[in-house]
């Protein structure tokens, strides 16, 4: 791993058990087992701590999402003019179901970090660009809504993004941590592919 990754990776870990009061650079040091100063002699600032720490949560997100086929930069996005089928928002709601399985098993740690920082963004605006690296999600649902059919397709690329980012909040930290079933189980991924679909019906005209 580069020391960058070795870095921001620890504090992630810190973010996700701390929230961002435990980011700090000599905290980040003795996670990541490094010599004391390390992590300032790379990032001067907290502010560009926080920032090399999100560009790697965009990072991981984008493999995690290019490892199931789903659009993960805005060089993948729907050819103009493809049409989608029914049986393709029925792929489509499997493969996001299975990255939010990822992310509430294996990626719960990045999940908790980035819920964090986007709350750090709320009182540091100079921190909004950043973090705002979920602008590509909704320009690839957009075109996956138009392609589906939908009526308004910005409007619907946003709202399932804000949907699917509510039924990931919810089962990481809401109600849901308690009555959906365990995350990383096939039942789990079953329940957030019926949720998806139910979605993605209600958006667009392929029912």
């Amino acid at each position: 791993m580069s020391r960058f990754e070795v870095i921001t990776d620890a504090g992630i870990t810190l973010v996700a058990e701390l929230g961002m009061r435990g980011l700090t650079h000599r905290a980040v040091d003795a996670r990541a087992g490094l010599p004391l100063g390390t992590t300032s002699a790379y990032f001067r600032t907290r502010k560009a701590l926080v920032e090399a720490l999100v560009r790697r949560l965009a990072d991981l997100d984008r493999a995690e999402l290019e490892q199931n086929r789903l659009p993960a930069d805005e060089t993948s996005a729907v050819p103009l003019g493809q049409r989608l089928t029914a049986a393709d928002l029925d792929h489509l709601a499997e493969s996001v179901a299975a990255v939010l399985d990822e992310w509430l098993t294996t990626g719960r740690t990045r999940t908790l970090a980035r819920y964090a920082c986007l709350l750090e963004a709320t009182h540091h605006p100079e921190l909004r660009t950043i973090l705002d690296y979920g602008r590509t999600h909704r320009v690839h649902a957009r075109a996956l809504l138009a392609a589906a059919g939908a009526p308004r397709p910005e409007q619907a690329g946003d709202h399932f993004v804000a949907c699917v980012d509510g039924l990931l909040f919810d089962r990481l930290v809401g109600a849901g941590a308690l009555t959906a079933p365990p995350p990383g189980t096939a039942e789990s991924r079953a329940d957030l592919t019926t949720a998806i679909r139910a979605i993605l019906g209600a958006l667009t005209s392929a029912r």
